[in-house]
């Protein structure tokens, strides 16, 4: 999988749960959804092509984000429970496709 479809499957997740999502999951769906276009389109201006690039971009955006206080505490523990749901479950699906 390449950082495009990486990014598809993600913002699929978070598409796909609209429907059955709590307040929460929206949010912080809603939220990262900026923090992961962005990650992949710096990834491709940069050559970064593996998924640990995205992930790590990602990873430093939102830490960046909480350093400017964009979150208060509880919101941040919504955020980066829900990007670990999401990777999991990005991972799981192609693991399972392969």
């Amino acid at each position: 999988m390449d950082i495009f479809e990486f990014e598809r499957r993600l913002l699929a997740e978070i598409d796909d749960n609209i429907v059955t999502a709590t307040d929460d999951q929206l949010f912080a769906g809603g939220y990262l959804r900026g923090h992961i276009t962005l990650s992949v389109a710096e990834c491709d201006i940069d050559g970064r092509t593996h998924l640990r690039d995205v992930k790590s971009r990602v990873n430093r955006s939102l830490n960046d984000a909480i350093m400017a206080g964009e979150l208060n505490e509880a919101d941040q523990a919504l955020v980066e429970n829900f990007w670990a749901y999401l990777l999991n479950r990005v991972e799981a699906i192609s693991t399972s496709a392969s």
